[in-house]
């Protein structure tokens, strides 16, 4: 399998082989990757410089990212800390970090977009109370 690895937080990624990733958790499967987001998050971990950059080498970046399941699904997965990222071929996703997409949905645009998304979404909730639907 080939993915972009990272040998030192100093180093650019290269693009080589790196073994097949293997599922070990009940909840847990390898699945192919369609689209990757490269956004501050994953480049921050890429480069040592996020708080849950652990030093472990060699290190495949990437944190989440569309994928096919076994099944032939759509999913967007969001990865566990982990040196297995989603600039890879194939990845282990944890099936409980993972939502379904609709069949027809563009891997590149939603992989590019969820990240930025959903933290526009999470400081929205936090700082503004939103009315219930249907009230006035």
């Amino acid at each position: 399998m080939h993915a972009a690895i990272i040998t030192a937080y100093d180093a650019p990624p290269a693009y080589g082989e790196h073994p097949e990733p293997v599922a070990a958790g009940e909840n847990e499967m390898v699945v192919d990757v369609l689209a990757a987001g490269l956004h501050h998050l994953t480049r921050a971990k890429a480069n040592g410089t996020h708080y849950t950059a652990t030093g472990t080498f060699p290190l495949v970046p990437g944190v989440d990212g569309v994928v096919r399941d076994p099944q032939g699904r759509l999913r967007y997965a969001v990865l566990d800390d982990t040196a297995s990222g989603t600039f890879a071929e194939r990845t282990v996703i944890d099936v409980r970090r993972s939502v379904l997409l609709p069949a027809d949905a563009d891997p590149v645009r939603v992989a590019a977009a969820m990240n930025p998304g959903m933290s526009s979404w999470v400081a929205l909730r936090r700082r503004v109370s939103f009315p219930k639907a249907g009230a006035s």
